[in-house]
């Protein structure tokens, strides 16, 4: 071999240990993207300043990132007087989130009840809020706020009808004043009817063991679509305490959008009633009493007049009688079912009623004389 052989031979041997030697210190000490594990496989050691996210992770972070500027801190202003009728200012807070880029925002109405005045804060960006509307019996309000030069990103509805019991969920909020918390969970049950009030109540309630606390009140639940499927609701335990652990409830978003839609096309929600203003609860010693072959269900005491009830032929009572220490009027229809679902008081009513608009139409189950009759009835508008 000659002498230039061997020299080339040198220099090329020179270049690979130097290549081998720059590639080991770029894996040693070069910079790199977090690392997303695998599903079902355990996750490697962290290298000095690395972070591993799961893949559940992962959804957290992009999820927040994505919807925590559209969810809202709503802080309210109200008087109340004292026994010597000093007024002292209150102040609320509660959650909210943005429905569209002209200002719309969602909330719960015991956020906003009662308030003389409402400010919204968007990250680092504060206005005055209107009250659009409200629909108590549900606890949905709507909110309006002036934009101006800032672009409002909206949330995406989703559908609460398609939730699976077991898929997870996340709550942002602003619970105890902690602005844009984010929390996670599963959807625990659904078809749940919680009375919220003596009036008020959530119908096919979303419940969930995402934590929601005072402040959550109004913000959304999210999907891991990132699309909104409820509205938190703070309810009230039995003894006062606010939130009872692993158990939380949200409003679905198709009875808020509902109501949104009703507010910003009628200006109020359309409420269907019957024209029904006094019915007693029928109970069974009430009933031998009278005579009736139903052991439950509405006693009719009175009906509006020209009502779709008095449209229908319901009949009314047309005499006083004593029960006990109460005065009932007696003599009327009992009203036992509407569209084959059971009325056994005036709760069971409205929430027969709830999902229905002015104009449908539903079959009421009337006692009347000891007989069964089938009644339809054309809905009028509350």
């Amino acid at each position: 071999m000659s002498a230039g052989t061997g020299k080339r031979w040198t220099w090329l041997a020179l270049a690979l240990l130097v290549g081998l030697a720059g590639y080991w210190v770029g894996e040693r000490w070069g910079a790199r993207a977090p690392v997303v594990a695998r599903a079902n496989q355990p996750l490697p050691p962290a290298p000095p300043g690395q972070e591993v996210l799961t893949p559940e992770e992962t959804v957290n972070v992009r999820i927040y990132r994505q919807a925590s500027p559209s969810v809202a801190n709503i802080i309210t202003r109200a008087v109340q007087y004292d026994f010597f009728l000093n007024a002292i200012p209150v102040e609320g807070a509660g959650s909210g989130f943005v429905i569209d880029a002209a200002g719309h925002i969602l909330t719960n109405y015991h956020v906003i009840a009662g308030a003389s005045s409402i400010a919204v804060a968007l990250g680092a960006s504060h206005f005055t809020a209107k009250l659009v509307g409200g629909d108590p019996r549900n606890d949905i309000a709507l909110l309006e706020i002036s934009p101006g030069a800032h672009k409002l990103v909206p949330l995406v509805p989703g559908d609460a009808s398609r939730l699976l019991v077991g898929q997870r969920v996340l709550a942002i909020g602003n619970p105890f004043g902690f602005q844009s918390t984010l929390t996670t969970g599963i959807v625990s049950a659904l078809g749940r009817t919680v009375q919220t009030g003596p009036d008020t109540f959530i119908e096919n309630a979303i419940q969930t063991d995402a934590p929601i606390n005072r402040g959550n009140s109004g913000g959304p639940l999210l999907d891991t679509q990132g699309r909104v499927v409820g509205i938190n609701a703070a309810i009230y335990a039995p003894g006062g305490t606010e939130g009872i652990t692993g158990i939380g409830f949200a409003i679905p978003i198709n009875t808020a959008r509902r109501v949104v839609d009703d507010l910003l096309r009628y200006g109020h929600v359309r409420r269907a009633t019957l024209g029904i203003t006094a019915a007693e609860p029928l109970w069974s010693s009430l009933a031998r009493a009278l005579g009736l072959a139903a052991t439950e269900g509405l006693l009719i005491e009175q009906v509006q007049p020209a009502s779709a009830a008095a449209r229908a032929g319901i009949r009314g009572g047309d005499r006083m009688a004593l029960i006990g220490f109460q005065q009932i009027l007696i003599g009327g229809d009992v009203l036992v079912a509407v569209d084959g679902r059971k009325v056994a008081s005036q709760m069971d009513l409205e929430l027969a009623l709830n999902q229905k608009l002015p104009g449908d139409r539903v079959t009421l189950t009337i006692e009347r004389n000891n007989r069964t009759l089938q009644i339809p009835v054309t809905l009028g508008d509350q």
